[in-house]
């Protein structure tokens, strides 16, 4: 893999109509804490174009795919460990764990306008009904689709317990690296 794929990159720069609202930049997560001080979202380039590819597939449909959580440094997974240390939700820190080297998202799938779509259940949920074989209604099992099949079809695979988590096919062929979100 290039030097040039495995550095970082801005989401938005690829593709301005990415929504980014990322929740542990906010009190408005699980822990109730800002857990770290930037709101750009930020992973390596090539699972950074995997995802503008994503973007256009659902944006065809008329969607847009809103990101909750990019590239998460080792301290915020940190901290996000020692308030719910189960590691079927929260990973132990490790600089070579997905979110933490930049390859995976979590994120849902919007209207045009921005509007979140109905989902199984809402972001961070840590009960069963998160898990992605958990029954939907059919507007929940719809819009699962749109979100999984585009996501899939640009080269991610879902994480079992969480619905909204993808990580790049290719995450393994990543070494770990830390950026500053703050420099992009």
């Amino acid at each position: 893999m290039s030097q040039l794929e495995t550095g970082f990159t801005n989401v938005q720069a690829l593709d301005p109509s990415i929504i980014v609202d990322l929740r542990y930049a906010t009190t408005d997560n699980f822990t109730h804490r800002v857990i770290y001080d930037f709101t750009t979202a930020i992973a390596r380039t090539g699972t950074a174009k995997k995802l503008a590819a994503a973007s256009a597939i659902v944006k065809e449909q008329g969607y847009r795919l809103k990101i909750w959580d990019a590239y998460r440094p080792v301290p915020a997974q940190e901290k996000l460990y020692d308030v719910y240390p189960d590691p079927s939700f929260v990973a132990k820190p490790n600089p070579n764990f997905s979110h933490q080297k930049g390859v995976t998202f979590d994120l849902t799938l919007c209207d045009a306008d921005g509007n979140e779509l109905e989902m199984q259940t809402p972001f961070d949920d840590f009960t069963l009904a998160a898990h992605r074989n958990h029954p939907r209604t059919a507007t929940q099992e719809k819009n699962y689709q749109i979100l999984d099949a585009a996501m899939r079809e640009a080269g991610f695979f879902g994480y079992e317990n969480e619905w909204w988590d993808y990580r790049d096919t290719q995450m393994d062929d990543y070494q770990p690296a830390a950026a500053n979100p703050n420099d992009f």
